[in-house]
């Protein structure tokens, strides 16, 4: 008998059926939803971000991670030599310097996680002399492994205690024998007395480039030991397109882009708009932003080094004016300062994006003193199994709650026998990453079925503003959905 096969719809069913259960958890951690369904944090995070939300604006469904598992693409742990000789890898226990050793974790990439395992493994065979917090002697101390999950490419860091990593030779061999896949292998010499992943001694490169390259959007980006890039690729991929359709650029707009990282938003919003400033802080991050703006022959965008608050007090002060800010903050939020200065700068429209819906419900009541308003808020669950969320609000000078009237229907009470559902999204979604292998977004099939002729619903994922600029769907995703639409004979 042939196993069926698999539809969207039980795809679906089976991702939000998934459960993670690592047996440390509870000692780890770092899953606050361990042991339970997926679906289960999904309503729990969207029911979070409503509570805090929706007294400023309509909060849009959440977006689901599709593959809840194995998803985190930036990896450390510590190592430890037990008294008997073994030596252990993992993460420190929540609020502790102690060692948790995992020999599966279920959100860690499983390269990485299969890299972090063998090091302790070679480290234990050959002798190598591990770090000791407490008398902070030793060599090997701790890993980092970075993963690209479009390219394929594998970082590893190996973050040593003292100046001189005395069997390095004979671990880099075996290493690297064992996993072919390691793109770039540094050194980085951490001599710290805090939980800081990296020092700032010197790392130095044994093989490869030093970085890895990641694609976003059709975008390529440098990775760098200590840049910050989003955890979860094809999550990521979806955040900047929600982003980029909430904010309906007309492609005219002067455009600041806030806490840009390596300027992955910013070279995503790119070709939606006139001309884009990224602000980075992060030395490292500012020049991987400029080599990713050249490698990508983007003209529109520039970099700034500086603090994002002290950056736009000087261009506030300075009778500076912009159309859009961008900000996408630490978990900590933005500043009353720099939201101040957004009131002087006078854009007309602001996407926040972020990873806390406590500090962005706190920042929106700033925003709203300032005269912004929230618009609409998305969701998306960036960080499946941790208490972590992304969301994305658009907010504007217009006050929503003067101008629209909420009206509910009672779905069960109508007669739906007019209606041909034909497939679903999240059908159209699964047939075409199975069958192609990428992923197209709520967007893409809704533009290809508009140059169908098919009818949307009204207004569903078109501008609200006329001129307004969405992200057109590249023809290798518009021929897959049409494919697609074939396949579910809605075409």
């Amino acid at each position: 008998m042939k196993p069926q096969k698999e539809t969207g719809k039980s795809k679906l069913f089976n991702a939000l059926n998934v459960r993670n259960n690592c047996p440390v958890a509870k000692t780890c951690g770092g899953c606050s939803y361990a042991g339970k369904a997926y679906f289960e944090q999904v309503i729990s995070k969207e029911k979070r971000v409503k509570r805090l939300l929706e007294p400023f604006c309509e909060v849009l469904p959440i977006h689901h991670c599709e593959h809840p598992l194995y998803y985190r693409n930036k990896v450390h742990s510590q190592f430890k030599r037990l008294r008997n000789g073994h030596v252990i890898v993992g993460p420190y226990e929540s609020g502790s310097h102690r060692i948790v050793e995992v020999d599966t974790c279920f959100i860690e990439n499983q390269t990485a996680s299969a890299i972090i395992r063998d090091c302790a493994k070679i480290a234990e065979r050959l002798n190598v002399d591990i770090y000791n917090e407490v008398k902070h002697t030793g060599d090997l101390r701790r890993i980092l492994v970075r993963t690209a999950d479009a390219t394929g490419e594998v970082m590893v860091v190996l973050v040593i205690g003292s100046r001189y990593f005395k069997k390095k030779k004979l671990f880099v061999d075996e290493l690297l024998k064992l996993h072919p896949e390691i793109t770039t292998l540094l050194i980085n010499i951490n001599q710290r007395g805090d939980s800081m992943i990296l020092g700032g001694d010197g790392t130095k490169k044994i093989t490869g480039n030093g970085y890895i390259t990641d694609i976003i959007l059709g975008k390529k980006f440098r990775v760098s030991p200590d840049s910050f890039m989003q955890s979860n690729h094809e999550q990521a991929e979806i955040l900047y397109s929600e982003a980029v359709r909430l904010a309906e650029f007309t492609g005219k707009e002067t455009v600041i882009d806030a806490y840009c990282g390596t300027g992955s938003t910013t070279l995503s919003f790119a070709p939606y708009v006139g001309s884009i400033t990224g602000v980075e802080i992060n030395a490292s991050a500012y020049k991987d932003a400029l080599k990713n703006t050249a490698a990508n022959k983007v003209k529109n965008a520039e970099f700034v080094l500086a603090d994002a608050t002290e950056y736009m007090r000087e261009l506030a002060s300075s009778g500076v004016t912009a159309d859009v800010v961008i900000l996408d903050p630490t978990r900590a939020g933005t500043t009353k300062e720099f939201i101040k200065a957004c009131g002087k700068l006078g854009p007309s429209k602001i996407v926040y994006i972020s990873c806390c819906p406590e500090t962005l419900a706190r920042d929106l009541k700033v925003f709203i003193a300032n005269g912004f308003y929230p618009q609409i808020a998305k969701p998306v669950d960036m960080f499946p199994w941790t208490d972590k969320l992304e969301t994305v609000v658009l907010l504007s000078k217009e006050n929503a709650s003067t101008k629209h009237v909420r009206v509910e229907f009672n779905l069960e009470k109508m007669d739906m026998s007019g209606f041909k559902v034909g497939a679903t999204y999240e059908e159209i979604i699964s047939w075409v990453q199975k069958k192609y292998g990428f992923h197209v977004t709520h967007l893409n099939i809704a533009q290809t079925k508009r140059k169908l002729g098919i009818t949307e619903r009204e207004n569903y994922n078109l501008p609200k503003t006329e001129g307004a600029r969405q992200p057109n769907t590249p023809k290798e995703k518009e021929d897959a959905i049409i494919e697609a639409l074939k396949h579910f004979n809605m075409i």
